[in-house]
């Protein structure tokens, strides 16, 4: 018996909704926020009017591509958190309705949970690797940097967290700083392309075990700066490659040092990446290498699964239905939501 799950997921300024039967995916719609850019950041008041806007059409768009009908779906599944809550909350709102008009079951899901699951999402006509378990996983946000250990579907283990900023946030900040404009971390890896990476050093913070820090090196990064444009006010335009490139390695080199840690604390060779970062070209080609050394088995999301979509949400549903993991109608959204 087929199990098609219909997932909604609006947890910052993309409005995306999913549609998976039986673990492969058969639509990911996603309507984007432009709107940002002109203000450095998201707007949240603004994110939600959006989605309010955006979420009926997106729905119902998804649903039509997965050439489903809508007495097929077995179960809605929705991001919870964490996230901005007035996003949550319309994303939220529309899947309790919908379930509760055609009473289905509600599923609530963690978008960090998600992103991890985004390695599971099959597709018709695509060679679909998965990762075995256990399966130890990096997964860099711009909100969030974690190390974790996935048993199986549904549990989780965090070995390593940042104590303060997120590998993003740093690529956000320092790119904020040169007057990339936002978001800062495409914008980086694109100009790093054409940089030399081993011109200028940063500080790298010496933290215990296997957790991150980050803001020494944006605090490193904007005094560097600071004093190179006394010297030379057109220091940043001169060097922006350079700088980019720089800065990308870094953040790359700190990464890296605490994955391959864990790898070789807990004799996991099954590895990936998840998250926004995760789309980094540094990061992929430093996992590739350190793969090829340290005979890991490696998985590098799509790279339209690295960013905020509704088919990881639908993938992690489909498995939370199987186990007959459901919610509530009461159930609330959460800003904060740890795995």
């Amino acid at each position: 018996m087929s199990v098609t799950i219909l997932a909604i997921e609006s947890s910052c300024d993309d409005t995306s909704a999913a549609v998976v039967r039986d673990g492969f995916l058969l639509s990911n719609l996603i309507a984007n926020q432009d709107v940002h850019r002109q203000y450095g950041g998201v707007v949240p008041e603004l994110a939600s009017r959006a989605h309010q806007a955006n979420i009926v059409p997106v729905v119902d768009t998804a649903i039509k591509q997965a050439g489903v009908k809508s007495d097929e779906i077995d179960a809605v599944a929705f991001t919870r958190g964490p996230g901005l809550l007035g996003s949550l909350l319309v994303g939220a709102s529309f899947a309790k309705g919908f379930a509760v008009a055609r009473k289905l079951p509600l599923i609530e899901v963690n978008h960090l949970h998600a992103h991890v699951m985004a390695h599971w999402i099959s597709e018709h006509g695509a060679e679909n690797r998965l990762p075995r378990f256990p399966f130890l996983c990096l997964l860099v946000s711009g909100g969030h940097t974690q190390i974790l250990i996935i048993r199986d579907h549904r549990s989780i283990e965090q070995i390593g967290s940042t104590i303060d900023d997120a590998a993003g946030e740093a690529f956000d900040k320092c790119a904020k700083v040169m007057g990339l404009g936002y978001p800062g971390g495409p914008v980086i890896d694109r100009l790093a392309a054409e940089g030399d990476s081993a011109k200028f050093s940063f500080s790298k913070p010496v933290i215990k075990d296997l957790d991150y820090s980050f803001s020494g090196l944006k605090t490193s990064f904007l005094y560097f700066l600071r004093d190179r444009l006394k010297e030379d006010p057109d220091f940043v335009k001169n060097n922006l490659n350079h700088l980019a490139a720089s800065l990308q390695r870094t953040i790359v080199e700190i990464l890296m040092n605490k994955l391959i840690k864990a790898a070789d604390s807990t004799g996991i060779l099954e590895i990936g990446i998840a998250g926004g970062v995760a789309a980094n070209s540094g990061l992929r080609k430093a996992v590739t290498r350190e793969a090829e050394k340290r005979k890991w088995n490696i998985f590098l999301p799509a790279m339209r699964y690295t960013t905020d979509n509704a088919a990881m949400i639908a993938i992690t549903g489909y498995y939370k239905y199987l186990s007959a993991d459901f919610s509530d109608h009461d159930i609330t959204p959460l800003a904060r939501y740890n795995l």
